[in-house]
């Protein structure tokens, strides 16, 4: 199984590039720009990825965001992402960036956004990596934030294909940004938003009709809702699970808890990601065998969970299908 899963080629949807930053890449960028991180060594920062809450890894996930100050930080930082992601056969990622984490310290937009474009650019050439951009609001910030960041992100609509809604969930209800959500339809973006991680099942209905997505970014809790389960079933429309990250903050007791199975049993669009995988203790395919492990996973089910990260992505339609029968092929050779 570990070897079918490293090697089925899959679509990662649901990853936050600051979130992939490694403590010891983290401690050499703080060194290069003359940083001092309030951690001693990359044992103690390590020690504190120990949390209860989402808030407790949002603490340490901004401090560490801190370091990242030039361009050339934003391209290491992706570029690290994408030789993991390469080592994992990942063929295709699309990637969460949150520039308002970067521009409230004074870090200029084209700074962050050039970064990381950059590396991207540079994994589809050296690594054969395709990859699309996800512009994230941080949803415990005003929405008026949100608008203005929108408004920086206008000239780089040629690469950045969604926007997005993450950060503290509980409190901050979709129907905060329902404004800057409608003014990026009009702009032409694609919408995504986390819901149903922390937050009721009544933020995936509300991100679904008010900021009418075309994915909910974990969405776990759908499992409260048997109207809302039949509803994700009939749309297709999918879900980014991220099954390390719900057990290390807390929104599943266990792993044998995540309603992934159920989802697949559903006929509900479920895929695999790993979310923050420098602070949750693996990248895709360490949460696809965490998974399988305690939910009895079948082969089968691995690779319809690969067939849907390709069905689920923002690619074109004639190459989701060229992707989805890539796994297929690779089914049958190995099932």
């Amino acid at each position: 199984m570990k070897n079918f899963i490293n090697n089925i080629p899959k679509a990662e949807l649901h990853l936050h590039i600051e979130g992939s930053f490694e403590p010891e890449l983290m401690f050499k960028i703080a060194q290069r720009n003359g940083i001092k991180l309030k951690y001693n060594s990359v044992e103690d920062l390590k020690k504190e990825y120990s949390f209860n809450n989402l808030q407790e890894f949002l603490d340490i996930y901004y401090e560490g965001a801190g370091v990242l100050i030039n361009e050339q930080d934003f391209y290491d930082l992706t570029w690290a992402y994408l030789e993991k992601a390469h080592e994992q056969n990942i063929v295709h990622t699309e990637i969460f960036f949150d520039p308002q984490t970067h521009t409230e310290r004074g870090i200029e937009f084209s700074t962050v956004i050039n970064g990381i474009h950059k590396a991207l650019e540079a994994g589809k050439t050296k690594l054969g990596i395709s990859s699309k951009i996800i512009m994230c609001f941080l949803r415990h910030l005003d929405e008026s934030e949100a608008i203005k960041t929108l408004e920086q992100a206008l000239p780089y609509k040629d690469i950045i294909v969604a926007v997005g809604l993450d950060s503290s969930e509980v409190g901050h209800p979709p129907n905060k940004f329902e404004r800057v959500f409608e003014k990026a339809i009009r702009k032409g973006f694609l919408t995504v938003a986390h819901a149903g991680e922390e937050g009721p099942t009544e933020y995936i209905w509300n991100s679904m009709k008010l900021l009418k997505v075309a994915r909910i970014d974990h969405g776990i809790r759908a499992i409260e809702d048997d109207e809302l389960m039949k509803q994700l079933a009939t749309t297709q429309m999918p879900l980014t699970v991220c099954p390390l990250s719900n057990l290390k903050l807390k929104a599943v007791k266990k792993m044998e808890d995540l309603p992934l199975k159920v989802f697949l049993e559903k006929d509900i669009l479920a895929t695999v990601n790993s979310d923050d995988p420098a602070f949750f203790g693996g990248y895709i395919n360490e949460n696809f065998q965490a998974a399988a492990d305690a939910l009895a996973l079948t082969k089968e089910d691995i690779a319809k969970l690969a067939e849907n990260s390709f069905r689920a992505s923002f690619l074109d339609s004639e190459t989701k299908r060229a992707r989805v029968n890539e796994v297929k092929e690779y089914y049958e050779k190995n099932k």
